[in-house]
């Protein structure tokens, strides 16, 4: 439902801000894919598969918003992200905790460098409430996905302290 502006016209969607994800999404799916290159067959097939349905929902959302903008019933005006001024702090500190987080991941290790990363960014996103419950969540993502991309699917994640220390022990 659009709303008309002091002139009588209907306002248009800024869609501009929408476009962030899906853009860094194909972005993310052709780094994905070179990387890829010498990984046996089985997972080059499953990264192909995956990427090319991204790709494809991204092509859809783009062609779709094209057709928003073409029609006048929208523009490319990120003002949907700039205007919400109270988000702005936590969205540059999430943003800088993804920055920190990939800088830090080779030498803290994917496992205490996740836990960090999700127990500060819940922290944040839920303004310091539920301290106990944040920790724990935040652990057992960080241990489950040690498991399962480390220990199950002996993926070449990087090694810290704790994957160190896990390899000695088992």
């Amino acid at each position: 439902m659009s709303h008309e502006s002091p002139s009588g016209k209907p306002d248009k969607k800024h869609i501009g801000g929408e476009l962030i994800i899906p853009v860094a999404g194909v972005v993310f799916a052709i780094y994905y894919f070179s990387t890829i290159i010498d990984s046996p067959f089985e997972a080059q097939v499953s990264a192909f598969f995956v990427g090319t349905i991204l790709m494809a929902l991204v092509a859809v959302f783009i062609l779709k918003s094209a057709i928003s903008v073409i029609r006048g019933e929208a523009d490319l005006s990120m003002e949907i992200l700039l205007s919400a001024r109270s988000f702005l702090p936590k969205r540059l500190a999430l943003f800088a905790l993804t920055v920190a987080f990939i800088i830090v991941v080779e030498w803290g290790g994917f496992t205490l460098t996740t836990f960090a990363f999700l127990a500060l960014a819940m922290l944040l996103l839920s303004n310091g409430r539920n301290l106990k419950f944040v920790l724990i969540l935040a652990a057992s993502l960080a241990i489950g996905g040690y498991l399962l991309f480390i220990v199950a699917f002996h993926t070449r994640f990087p090694f810290g302290p704790f994957e160190h220390l896990m390899n000695r022990v088992l």
